[in-house]
């Protein structure tokens, strides 16, 4: 698993990335009250503003950790956006894409890093 200095981490599945928020930004929104996703095949470029979120303490945008197609959305998130609190690596993810070339992941942090990075 990789991860951005914005808060989100990243999983290879097959040839696809799996995105989602950290549990540490989970507990830094509180409770999640509701999600925006992108529509499918949506193109986006890294820093494009691709999912909206909603908690008790603010508003926060998600945005694209790399160049690449959202190929498919967590639309279970959409009716239960309590899911990214409960398990923000697991169900809670939020879109996958796809990426031309998956060797960009290597400048993203690793888990050790990230606990170094959010102390």
């Amino acid at each position: 698993m990789k991860f951005t200095e914005e808060h989100e981490w990243l999983r290879v599945e097959d040839d696809l990335v799996v995105v989602g928020i950290t549990e540490h930004a989970s507990e830094q929104l509180g409770d999640i009250v509701f999600v925006e996703l992108p529509e499918e095949g949506t193109e986006v470029a890294k820093d494009d503003e691709v999912v909206v979120i909603e908690s008790v303490k603010a508003a926060s945008d998600i945005l694209a950790p790399l160049d690449g197609e959202i190929v498919e959305v967590n639309e279970a998130i959409v009716n239960d956006p309590g899911k990214v609190n409960e398990d923000p690596t697991g169900d809670g993810w939020f879109f996958k894409m796809k990426i031309e070339d998956l060797s960009v992941l290597d400048d993203l942090m690793d888990e050790a890093a990230y606990k170094t990075f959010i102390g």
